[in-house]
């Protein structure tokens, strides 16, 4: 029997144990890496693109269970929140995957093991091998017991339940002007409306939210711009 098993603290930290643990490996292997070893088959970025969807759907239905109350909108402002770059980032280091995970040359001389969109990249590509391996199930239960803790605390910032007011706040300490708001679409009939909105912040950048109402929408425009400037600032 084989005593040692590659990536075994990493099964520990999820709770989860591979059938295939080349899925695993797979999910660890950064493309710059794959670029300087063209023996090897695939990088992660193809399980990222499958965890990245997992993900989505597990969130969903979390949040589905949890909150019957919410309206649309503000289940999807609630999923934007816990799935912000920086939330799956940190949850990439509290899994401590920067070690383990395979990255090229350049990358390693630029601490890329630290990296924000690589963390992200490899815990989203860890969901997509999860997936493979034991079905959307498991994900679900990964998500939850394992994720979800580190993602709420995460969000559980005056962003996650009042985006707009955030905005407002991060344009005054760092002396902008203030967000501005403007409707650039409305979708559907009547009784089932749907509201696009723009923020648009100095040169900071725009967002687009949608919503059933316009405050719904503006809510998760800020949100949206939020994230787009946590990114930024931790790429």
């Amino acid at each position: 029997m084989l005593w040692w098993r590659p990536y075994r603290e990493i099964e520990r930290r999820l709770g989860y144990r591979f059938r295939h643990t080349a899925l695993l490996e797979t999910a660890l292997i950064h493309p710059s890496y794959r670029h300087e070893h063209p023996e090897i088959g695939q990088d992660n970025q193809r399980l990222e693109f499958l965890g990245d969807a997992a993900l989505a759907l597990a969130v969903a239905v979390w949040l589905h269970r949890r909150y019957p109350e919410l309206t649309e909108g503000e289940l999807t402002q609630r999923r934007a929140a816990l799935t912000r770059p920086s939330a799956l980032a940190e949850a990439g280091r509290q899994l401590d995957l920067g070690r383990h995970i395979k990255l090229g040359r350049g990358e390693l001389k630029c601490d890329g093991q630290s990296r924000q969109k690589i963390l992200e990249d490899a815990v989203e590509a860890i969901l997509g091998a999860v997936y493979l391996d034991g079905g959307m199930k498991a994900v679900e239960q990964i998500f939850e017991r394992t994720l979800l803790p580190i993602l709420r605390q995460m969000a559980t910032t005056a962003e996650y339940e009042n985006p707009k007011g955030a905005l407002l706040e991060w344009c005054q300490r760092n002396h902008l002007d203030l967000p501005v708001y403007r409707v650039i679409a409305e979708r559907g009939p009547m009784h089932e409306r749907e509201f696009v909105v723009e923020v648009c912040v100095n040169s900071t950048g725009t967002a687009i939210g949608t919503g059933r109402s316009k405050k719904t929408a503006e809510q998760a425009a800020a949100l949206e711009l939020l994230r787009k400037i946590r990114s930024a600032s931790h790429a």
